[in-house]
């Protein structure tokens, strides 16, 4: 099959993939209303091109942090990649280097973290859960700091794992614990892959988490991530101290209300993710896409806005611009090339979005990324 668009990369993924990986990159909370929301909402967003317009060179140059980067969206933090492929976010690190633009690297990793930096040639942030506690938390900024990642992105919206019902049908929790009479019931769809398979045990097996590193234990094992996650709660006065520790950019992921904007601003962050964790935690919350003008006025150019979120195709990144985001973080669509097709499967994703953001704004009669505003959509 060639993968023309997003969902061709995903359905690739799905063929390739145990149904227990596939849904973990696919699936959502409850009833999956956010899920499908965040990328339905962008199907409403009304373009309004100026026709007649000369042909130009296309300007896709941004920058966010005072960092330049080549593609007005980077790669968002995506935990367990290593799932997908083998060396998973060392994967997926290169190809965005390669395309010049950026990598979020998620604490729930299964590299670690100075692998994936030496991995690109672009610009890398480190996004942070609290997991396990501040002591372990404090060890891994000391970690990304020296190993030369540029932001700490710092998620708000896990105070508990949302209620994903595709991993407890699939039995995610038994086949990560270890107990063969557990996993045995569940054991046929990972079997059904012997490709995926065999790649996975080269790779090393169940990993653990290099990045979350337990005193008198070492890197935490796979099956503690929900149990941990309800100990990793994010609170405004955590800032405090983690700006102690991180002297650099700070980004505050998961925000989807005026409220919470104002507060990470008073908080001092340098960037806010308008994010709702991928439609993974708390559903039938606002699409992304429809809290991004809220947050763009209540940040009222203080801070540079960014989004998260149902990004499928190049036309959802200019929507996303045109409605006051700086960029955009992909998730999903990514996820679905590596799982597809490792490194090749990420660089074509990278590619239909960037085919698909020239293309959009060729038909917009606008061709420079930094010159989109609303008054190019309805």
């Amino acid at each position: 099959m060639r993968a023309v668009a997003i969902e061709d990369l995903r359905r690739l993924a799905k063929r390739r993939l145990p149904r227990v990986v596939f849904d973990y990159i696919d699936g959502g909370a409850d009833n999956e209303t956010t899920l499908r929301e965040n990328s339905a909402a962008f199907d409403r967003i009304v373009f309004r091109p100026r026709n007649a317009v000369a042909n130009a060179p296309v300007n896709l140059r941004t920058g966010v942090l005072g960092t330049a980067l080549e593609l007005p969206f980077m790669l968002a933090p995506v935990g367990s990649s290593r799932l997908f492929y083998p060396r998973g976010e060392c994967v997926a690190a290169a190809q965005a280097g390669a395309a010049g633009t950026g990598y979020v690297l998620s604490t729930l990793s299964g590299c670690p973290l100075e692998d994936v930096r030496a991995a690109t040639t672009g610009p890398a942030w480190y996004q942070l859960y609290l997991v396990a506690g501040r002591e372990v938390a404090s060890a891994a900024i000391l970690r990304a700091k020296a190993a030369g990642f540029g932001a700490l992105v710092v998620t708000i919206d896990t105070a508990v794992s949302g209620q994903r019902e595709r991993d407890a049908r699939n039995g995610a929790k038994e086949l990560t614990g270890g107990n063969f009479w557990q996993m045995l019931p569940y054991s046929g769809q990972v079997l059904a892959r012997p490709g995926w398979l065999y790649r996975f045990l080269r790779d090393g097996g169940m990993m653990r988490f290099p990045n979350v590193v337990l005193p008198t234990v070492g890197p935490m094992p796979y099956a503690d991530v929900a149990a941990a996650l309800e100990h990793s709660t994010v609170a405004w006065e955590d800032l405090v101290w983690i700006r102690e520790l991180w002297k650099g950019p700070i980004v505050i992921k998961g925000v989807l209300t005026a409220e919470d904007a104002r507060r990470a601003i008073d908080a001092g962050c340098d960037a806010i993710v308008v994010s709702n964790h991928g439609g993974r935690q708390l559903d039938c919350v606002s699409a992304t896409i429809d809290a991004l003008p809220e947050v763009v006025e209540a940040a009222g150019g203080r801070v540079e806005i960014l989004l998260d979120g149902g990004i499928r195709r190049g036309s959802d990144v200019i929507k996303a611009l045109c409605l006051g985001a700086k960029a955009v973080l992909v998730g999903r669509a990514y996820a679905y090339g590596l799982g597809a097709a490792g490194g090749a499967g990420v660089a074509r994703a990278i590619e239909i979005l960037r085919a698909g953001v020239i293309r959009t704004l060729r038909l917009l009669g606008c061709h420079d990324v930094e010159a989109l505003d609303a008054s190019y959509v309805a």
